[in-house]
């Protein structure tokens, strides 16, 4: 699809459903790319149908890639807070005949898969110490030299 054309979908959808901002429809056209091209290489060079959980999942590597630890917070200013929010805007872009749709995807396939703001941001967050496998912390042990 064109450029210009994907504006004006993009436009025609805020006019009815301004819950999201039009970067985010942008970005998720990126990430639909992102995801399919993930799929061919993984599927020797073919192309398929992107599933639900699929797109969730690019979407949210393609946020982290793109934007790094300023990627929960972008979503956050785009009002992208949860998996469905993502799936929201796959169906009106689907209303929009911009993307396509097998008669077995449905809404319910972005249900929250995955918790979505602490994937965004639980990679940037310290490990936790751990405790030994005896139950204890090791943490303020020091090696004696």
């Amino acid at each position: 699809m064109q450029a210009m054309q994907f504006e004006q979908s993009v436009i025609s959808i805020l006019k009815r459903d301004n819950r999201f901002d039009p970067h985010a429809y942008f970005f998720l056209k990126d990430a639909l790319d992102f995801t399919l091209k993930r799929i061919a290489e993984s599927n020797g060079g073919e192309q398929r149908h992107v599933t639900g959980p699929e797109l969730l999942a690019g979407y949210r590597d393609y946020a982290l890639e793109q934007f790094g630890p300023m990627a929960a917070t972008l979503m956050t200013e785009w009002s992208i807070r949860k998996c469905q929010d993502v799936g929201d805007m796959v169906f009106l872009l689907i209303e929009e005949q911009v993307f396509g749709k097998q008669d077995s995807d449905k809404k319910e396939d972005f249900s929250e898969a995955f918790d979505f703001q602490a994937s965004l941001e639980e990679p940037f967050l310290p490990k936790k110490r751990r405790p030994t496998s005896a139950g204890k912390s090791t943490a303020g042990l020091r090696a004696i030299s």
